[in-house]
């Protein structure tokens, strides 16, 4: 029986081999962690962001900034639609939540590794936990995977480590190029007076731009203690990654905490001030923002909370809407989310066969998941690159 050698217990390696024909090969995953599936148990903040509702595989591929000419036929045979299929027949009860992001009923991240596991443990697959991979070795027809428990033969390998260097370095001696890593996904540090204290206020639609980058992207955002986060953020750190390391993480970042232009937002301001003149502007409800932060920033404008709002001048009025709809920040730096850590780069993807997930440099290899250049947004977009390549995989070896 040929022997099909696993290595990486993360998503991608696991719903490969919960995919695989047991009565055709011998599999073994190889877990150098003594938990395996870490990110998923994790991810969405321990409930586990399956997929996303994306039909499309044209409009899916817009989420990938690096990846997404490739993954176009890969979502063809496998998308978010046919993973909860997937689940669903397996008695997993899913959830569409209003971001179109998917999570499983429980809420609970375990029912979805539960899932794996089971598939797992019903196929007799071999897992290795605290099983370091050293060295990989093609040795004639077959390939020695090295460990500190001890060698490895395999017939086939399927390469799903995730982006660690160690790991790409491997894959690299082998003869693949990489792609030099930069983080995706990450929050900007910024330190401005409007911001400081306010941790946790959040605004439903912002529009943030990079004019140097001439960039732009919007959705819900939040302040956090260290500076902005939230979709708005991440998606623009997601598509400029590249540049934003070249550059530093030092730039300018325009944000409109509101969405809406300053000349939409003066004609709301001259209403307002029409129909109460004589309330005092910090207690004035203009815009859909939080008490908070409105009276925040009529400190930065230098307004005295208690002025009638009909005395507020024509000045005090665009320095107002400048703070809300064109304020600049100083990114100075950025943090990312240790756990949930996405980089762009990895093993160059023109070297991949995006029918199968072989290797074109070495035979009956395979690659999938986040080892591949190829990261997406915020959503549970980057796990369903990882089924459907998992899933193509399975498929290419089922019919060997």
């Amino acid at each position: 029986m040929k022997q099909i050698i696993i290595i990486g217990g993360g998503a991608a390696g696991f719903f490969c081999a919960s995919n695989l024909d047991e009565a055709k090969y011998k599999i073994t995953i190889l877990e150098q962690n003594s938990d395996v599936l870490q990110k998923v148990k994790i991810s969405g903040g321990g409930r586990c962001n399956v997929t996303h509702a994306c039909f499309d595989p044209r409009e899916l591929v817009q989420f990938y900034p690096r990846g997404n000419k490739e993954l176009l036929s890969v979502f063809t045979k496998f998308q978010p639609g046919d993973m909860m299929d997937w689940l669903e027949q397996r008695n997993v009860a899913l959830k569409i939540e209003n971001d179109n992001r998917i999570f499983p009923e429980s809420n609970s991240s375990q029912t979805i590794i539960n899932s794996f596991l089971h598939e797992i443990q019903k196929k007799n697959i071999e897992v290795q936990t605290k099983c370091s991979v050293k060295e990989i070795e093609k040795a004639e027809e077959r390939y020695i995977v090295k460990t500190g428990l001890g060698d490895f033969e395999a017939d086939f390998v399927i390469y799903t480590t995730g982006s660690s260097p160690k790991s790409l370095k491997m894959i690299g001696d082998l003869g693949h190029k990489i792609i030099d890593l930069v983080p995706s996904l990450f929050t900007f540090n910024i330190k401005d007076d409007l911001l400081k204290d306010l941790a946790g206020t959040s605004f439903e639609m912002a529009e943030t731009s990079i004019p140097t980058l001439k960039t732009e992207e919007s959705g819900p955002m939040m302040i956090t203690h260290w500076g902005l986060s939230g979709p708005a953020i991440l998606k623009i750190s997601a598509w400029e990654a590249v540049n934003l390391a070249k550059i530093k993480y030092n730039f300018e970042v325009v944000v409109n905490f509101i969405s809406k232009d300053i000349d939409e937002a003066e004609e709301l301001f001259h209403d307002f001030r029409q129909s109460n003149p004589k309330k005092t502007i910090g207690q004035s409800k203009i815009f859909d923002i939080t008490n908070r932060f409105w009276q925040r920033v009529l400190q930065v404008s230098k307004i005295d909370l208690n002025k009638q709002v009909a005395q507020i001048s024509g000045k005090e009025m665009q320095t107002i809407l400048e703070n809300l709809c064109k304020k600049k920040f100083n990114v100075t730096g950025k943090s990312t989310f240790k756990d949930e850590f996405v980089t762009a780069g990895g093993v160059d993807l023109k070297e991949i066969n995006f029918k199968n997930m072989s290797s074109k440099i070495l035979p009956d290899f395979y690659v999938a998941g986040e080892v591949l250049n190829i990261d997406a947004v915020t959503g549970g977009f980057n796990f369903q690159a990882c089924w459907s390549e998992a899933w193509l995989i399975a498929q290419d070896l089922n019919n060997l």
